[in-house]
């Protein structure tokens, strides 16, 4: 389906209005006017884009600002923000690559960060051997920090049974919690505790929740420095600092879109009926289902997930994504497909829990 504006909760095609529980806009600012007009403040103050190197002989103080913001809400030695995600993950793997003896992967890692080389984590459902190898003594190790298909941090347990001697890098990608998990937003990373992990990084797209072009990548002040270092950091130019001057001082919207996030999650929770069919936690914003006539239920409903081809899939993977910016109403017009599919999938009788 084609449209030509921007989804917001609601989108309209032909003069029909339809339900949109789809994207990645978890906190719903993209089109909230208040965050509208500090961005257009910061376009005003820095213009619409900065074509230069953070190496150049001038340097806006904005970028120093909001790195160090970042790096205090995420509990890290330093954060170094970069045009977008997909930068972000190039620079921290190809540092990686050069710290490490050999890289390997955790089952289902997204392809941005996977490098040429890398080998899987698990193999036979066991430890790859290599890790074990007395030749390699430096490991590098990425991860989702949420897991596709999956609506919980991924379990880092298995780093454990890697033996003490090795030097271990944990680089996790956190596009998907980054600003809606964890007390403040911060994510997911400080969470583990990994004794034999020596350092762990972080990279994210700030594009999904914070609703801003960009990327970050936190870590420890010696990795950070050594991808100021590189040809691709060097050569490129930074994130847009309007960007950086809207996420800083945007602070307190984010922090009211969070807890309303959690409101609408929790009323979720609350009158959801559960159904071995989809996947949902209430601490994250997305239901998972792989079933084509629920999926059919909720277009004829006009009601828009997201739906494509995925290869873990059986068909059709769908994604109901739950914002900020829904209504109640959005909300029980969603829940009540979902509990009609379940009760006839159940075969219940009765009314459902609730009705409009």
């Amino acid at each position: 389906m084609q449209v030509n504006e921007i989804p917001n909760r609601t989108f309209y095609k032909d003069g029909e209005e339809f339900l949109y529980f789809g994207g990645t806009n978890y906190l719903g600012v993209t089109t909230l006017p208040e965050f509208q007009k500090i961005l257009l403040a910061a376009f005003q103050k820095w213009g619409t884009s900065y074509g230069s190197s953070r190496s150049a002989n001038i340097q806006l103080e904005i970028y120093e600002i909001a790195e160090n913001l970042l790096t205090q809400q995420i509990g890290t030695e330093a954060v170094v923000t970069v045009s977008s995600g997909m930068l972000a993950g190039k620079l921290a793997l190809e540092q990686l690559e050069h710290t490490s003896d050999l890289v390997f992967h955790f089952p289902n890692t997204h392809p941005a960060l996977l490098h040429p080389f890398s080998l899987p984590l698990i193999q036979n459902g066991k430890l790859n051997p290599f890790l074990f190898d007395v030749t390699v003594s430096k490991i590098g190790i990425v991860a989702d920090a949420i897991p596709s298909l999956e609506v919980t941090p991924i379990n880092l347990d298995i780093l454990k049974d890697i033996p003490n001697d090795k030097e271990i890098t944990l680089l996790l990608d956190e596009s998907h919690s980054i600003g809606i998990l964890g007390s403040k937003g911060q994510g997911v990373l400080k969470q583990y505790e990994l004794p034999n992990v020596r350092c762990k990084i972080s990279i994210a797209s700030l594009g999904k929740a914070m609703g801003l072009s960009g990327g970050i990548i936190a870590g420890d002040f010696q990795f950070i420095n050594e991808i100021k270092k590189q040809r691709n950091f060097v050569g490129a130019s930074g994130m847009n600092p309007a960007f950086l001057e809207t996420f800083v001082n945007a602070q307190s919207i984010y922090k009211k879109q969070r807890q309303q996030l959690k409101n609408n999650l929790n009323y979720v929770a609350n009158n959801l009926i559960p159904n071995s069919c989809f996947t949902f936690n209430e601490e994250y914003p997305a239901i998972y289902f792989d079933n084509d006539e629920l999926l059919q239920l909720l277009l004829e409903n006009n009601i828009i997930p997201t739906s494509f081809p995925y290869p873990t899939a059986s068909g059709k993977l769908s994604r109901i994504v739950i914002s900020a910016h829904h209504t109640e109403t959005d909300l029980n017009k969603m829940i009540q497909q979902l509990n009609i599919f379940t009760q006839m999938d159940s075969g219940l009788e009765g009314d459902i829990r609730f009705t409009l």
